[in-house]
Parts: structure tokens; sequence; C-alpha cells
């Protein structure tokens, strides 16, 4: 009976036991993903006109990128704390927005079903917060498959929710604003005291590269499996029946990962985690004079370091450095070195919000993802309209399409980088940089317009929209610490509604009702002959006005592939300013 409990404590205490229940968090937390198609339920239901529903829109939007309160909240609070204020936002906000949608309780004014969206829409920046500084810190050695798979599973759950949601086979279409009040809900409450550090850095283990990899083929499965789904239905008229076999075998792979905590708790592991033998922990006081005294070295060793040490072998470089540090200590206790406190952290260390801000290292991370993951958030935004001008009477194939190729992107580029950084300690954002190129060939390929241009232009954006959501936060963690990790992501956050208002709201939007102007003219033109047959009548309403062919968003591509270049020269310079920081951080891991 001991023996069972002390297993039992070790399953709850398993990191990977928290990986796979904050992917199952991530893969209800997408909320944002799902407004497409409550919209038209919220428009018909309320007689809103387009207009009023891409505010309700920009609510959406803010509401999912605006996260300093829950990056504060995870810092001062214990995490399933965090998401409980997650739940209330959710519940709330979207069951509000069900209940004056059914009619049982009174409308609201628009301002306050902005806020309502604006509310409900916010509660996921708390799960996502919370998922990514647990399993960050309890993987600290693994950050960019971490990351990437987490990002990957969030973009993949407005498909996931779609399909539990086509289970349940409700001619109401506002339950799906009820299930999306609900569901993520209960989810998350079931999960809550599950997702939280647990000390991950004294778990790893032999077997951690192929728990890895069995979840990388989880994830490539899972896209294969939805895709193939998606296609399928979108063919063939699928039965009920039929659903629930596709729902069981999408719920039985997103189970499938509880495996490798299970073998770990129960078969392979001999000792719990929790009983393995730690250090004494030194006191306070020691800690304190001890880190006092670490610092004040480093800070002079920073200084007395020849930069040539750095271009040396790892194992060279070591010896050099610690030759010096041992110098410079022996200076210092005689006397001969007048050594002097640093104002502030180092690269690689723990920094606050406000101490990040005044380094151009963070702002060139954020100018490069406002402006890499703008320009593919335009494209997601505007693929409709896009297709619609290219000749494509269906665009929902291509938003499928593109949702899975973000996933993808988010998991690949996750693996990608951690192999950059791992076996050539080369700074990761190099791998930004390279998916910031196939955005801009992406863009390109839009604007030329070639036949099968939207297939390949989506995979391409997709690709490396999804990228940006891996890479980013884990290089983010590296060079600023993990202490702070939930306000400086949530800050990064705001790059991409802020890109999208750029690039879609003043630049994509203008251009295209420029040209759609320009077509109704040269088109007001030509039956101006007609007209005149019917002088005096009225002929037709106001229409809505469209732009068709290649012209259209030929111009916006253009521009945003020449703002994706940018991005990557900005990539590259923070490269170049942080490859020493890799170099000492990754050179023991190295091939």
């Amino acid at each position: 009976m001991g023996r069972v409990q002390a297993r039992l404590r070790s399953l709850l205490n398993n990191r990977w036991l928290v990986f796979v229940a904050a992917m199952w968090v991530q893969a209800v937390a997408g909320i944002g993903y799902l407004f497409g198609s409550l919209s038209p339920v919220i428009k018909s239901a309320l007689g809103y006109n387009q207009r009023q529903i891409a505010r309700l829109g920009v609510a959406k939007d803010l509401g999912d990128s605006i996260g300093f309160l829950a990056g504060t909240l995870c810092e001062i609070l214990p995490l399933w704390a965090a998401l409980i204020v997650g739940v209330l936002q959710n519940f709330v906000g979207y069951g509000w927005v069900w209940l004056i949608v059914t009619g049982r309780a009174p409308q609201l004014p628009l301002w306050a079903m902005c806020v309502l969206i604006f509310v409900g829409t916010n509660g996921e920046t708390y799960f996502n917060t919370a998922a990514l500084v647990s399993c960050v810190q309890n993987f600290p050695k693994s950050r960019g498959p971490i990351v990437g798979i987490l990002k990957g599973f969030a973009g993949l759950s407005g498909a996931i929710l779609t399909q539990v949601f086509a289970l349940m086979h409700s001619p109401d279409h506002a339950a799906l604003i009820f299930m999306v009040a609900v569901g993520p809900s209960m989810v998350v409450i079931a999960l809550m005291f599950i997702v939280r550090p647990v000390g991950g850095h004294r778990q790893v283990r032999a077997s951690d590269p192929s728990s890895f990899t069995f979840i990388y083929s989880v994830c490539l499965l899972l896209a294969a499996y939805l895709m193939g789904v998606m296609i399928l239905e979108d063919l063939v008229d699928i039965s009920y029946t039929v659903t629930v076999v596709f729902t069981a075998v999408l719920l039985f792979l997103m189970l499938l990962p509880i495996v490798i905590p299970l073998l770990l708790a129960f078969h392979f592991d001999v000792v719990s985690p929790v009983e393995e033998p730690l250090l004494p922990q030194p006191s306070k006081e020691e800690t304190s004079k001890s880190a006092e005294q670490n610092e004040v070295i480093f800070s002079e060793l920073e200084d007395e370091k020849p930069k040539e040490v750095d271009l040396l072998p790892a194992s060279e470089r070591q010896k050099r450095i610690a030759h010096l540090q041992a110098k410079l200590f022996l200076a210092a206790a005689d006397g001969a070195v007048r050594v002097k406190k640093r104002r502030g952290p180092h690269r690689g260390e723990d920094f606050t919000l406000m101490q990040a801000l005044i380094k151009a290292d963070f702002w060139l991370m954020f100018t490069s993802l406002l402006l890499g993951s703008g320009s593919g958030l335009t494209v997601i935004d505007n693929l409709g309209q896009m297709s619609e001008s290219l000749g494509y009477n269906e665009a929902h194939i291509f938003v499928s399409m593109i949702s899975i190729w973000n996933f993808l992107g988010r998991v690949g580029g996750g693996y990608l980088s951690e192999v950059i950084v791992r076996d050539y300690a080369y700074p990761r954002p190099v791998a930004l940089a390279a998916f910031q190129v196939v955005m801009a060939i992406g863009h390109l390929f839009f604007a030329m317009a070639w036949p099968g241009t939207m297939y390949i232009g989506t995979l391409l954006i997709g690709l490396g929209y999804g990228a940006h959501w891996a890479i980013v936060p884990a290089a983010a963690s590296e060079l600023f610490g993990l202490k702070n990790f939930g306000a400086l992501y949530n800050f990064l956050t705001v790059a991409n509604p802020a890109g999208s208002l750029v690039f879609s709201g003043l630049i994509a939007s203008t251009i295209y009702d420029y040209e759609a102007e320009q077509q109704a003219k040269k088109h007001q033109n030509s039956l101006l002959q007609i007209r005149r047959l019917f002088e005096g009548a009225s002929i037709g309403g106001e229409e809505t006005l469209k732009c068709k062919g290649a012209i259209c968003f030929f111009l916006s591509s253009l521009i945003m592939s020449g703002f994706c270049v940018i991005a990557v020269v900005l990539s590259l310079i923070l490269v170049h300013r942080t490859r020493i920081v890799y170099r000492n951080l990754y050179s023991g891991t190295t091939r």
C-alpha cells in the first residue's frame, strides 16, 4: 500500500504530468479562434451590421492579447488562483453573451457587448500564461519544444472545440456560445491544481528525448487526422454516427500523451523525484552573501575578460574564465582589486518588465515580432476576401488549412530552434529570421497570384506565423529570465494586435477599398446607358464594394513582404548581439 502511495505521489509531482495537463488546458484556451463561428449567431440574433461585428472582433483581439494583469497575477498568486480568475472571466463574459443572444437577458448597447467579449476572451490569457510559466520552469533546458507544443495546441483549439460541438448535434447555433462559456471552464477547473511548477529541473531522465519524440509523433498524427477530417467533411455529407467516431478518435489522440507520466511513475522510476536526495539548503544569510559575492565577481569578470576568450572552443574558454575568476577572487581578498556592483542584470539573468523595457534587445525582439506576426495575422484575418478575390467560392477550407499549418509551424519552430541552440549553441532568433524569410516568400506568392497561390501561400504564411509564437517566448525566457516570464510574455503578445492594426486596419483594408471603388466606377460607367433607359427608377440597393482579381492584395502583399525582410534584418541584429550569451548558456550541451 505504501509503495502505491509513493507511486501516486510521484505521478502527481511528475513534470510530464504537468506538461500533459497544460497541453489539455491549451487545447481549450484558443477561444478567440472560434469568433468567426460565433459572430454570425450574434449578428443574426441582435440584428447587427458588419461594422458592428467588426467592432466586436476588435474587442476580441484586444482581449486575446492584453494579458498584463494575467502576467502580474501569475507572479504574486498561486497558479491555480490565477486560473480561477481566468475561468470566472471566461464564464461571465461568454455566459452573459449567451443569455443575451437567447433572449434570457435584456440586450445591451454595443459598447457593453464589446466589454463582455473582451472580458470573456481575456480569460484565455490566464490559461496561456499559467501553462507556459509552469512548463517553462519545469523544463528549463527544453524551452523551445515546450513552448512550441503548448502554443501549437492553443492554435488547434478552435478545430478541436468545433469538432466537439458537432458531437452535440444541436440545431440551436447559440449553443456554441454556451459551450465556449462552460466547456473550457470545466476543463481548467479539473486541471488547475496539476498545472504548477514541481521542481522539474531535478527530474531530468535519460528517457526525456524519447518522450519528446512520442509527443511530437502525437502532434503530427493529430494534425494529419484533423486535416483529413476537415477535407472529408468539406467534400462529403457526414452522418452523425461518423461524426461520433471522428470525435472519439480525436479525444483518444488527445489523451494519448498521458502514457508518458504513467510509465515514468509506475514502471520506469524506482525512486520518486520528490524523494531524491537534495543538497542541504544554505541559510538565508549564506545565500545572500554568496549571491552578492558571485554577482560582484561576475561583474568584474565581464569587464576584465578579453574579447578573444569568447572565440575559443568551449572547453578552453571555460578553463580561461575559471582561471580569471580565481585570480579575481584572490585579488579581491587581498584588496588589490576594488570590486563594484553592477547596476542591473546581464542578459540571461532575471529581468523585471521595466528593466527589460530599457534594453535594445527586447525592442529588437518586439519589433521583429510585430512585423512578422502582424503581417501573418493580416493574411489570416483577410483570408476570406483574398480567396474570394482570386475566384474561390469557399474560403473555409483555406481557414482550416492555415490553422493546421499554424500548428505545425509552432511545433516545428520550437523543435528547429531547440536543435540550433542545443547542437550548435547558436542564438535562437536565427530560426526566427529563417521563418521570416519563408513568410516574405509567402507574401510574394499572394502578390503574384499564380495558379495554386492560395494553397502555397497559406502553407508558407501559416508555418512562419506559427513559428513566431514558439521561438519568441522561448528566446525571451533565455535572455530575460524565468522569474518574470509571465509579464514579459504578455507584453510581447501586444505585438500581435498592434501589427494587425497597422497592416490590416491601415494598409490592406485601405488598398482593398480603393481598388474596389475603382472597379465599381468602371462597372458603373459600363452600365450608364442601361441606367438612362430606366431614368427616374431605382435600380437596386446599395451593395457592399467587392474587389476581384490579383490587384486587390498585390500592393499590400508586396508591402508586407518588404516588412518581413526588415524583420529578418532585425532578427539577425539580435542574433549578432546575443551570440555570446547563447554560447555561454549552451556551450556545454553541444556535440
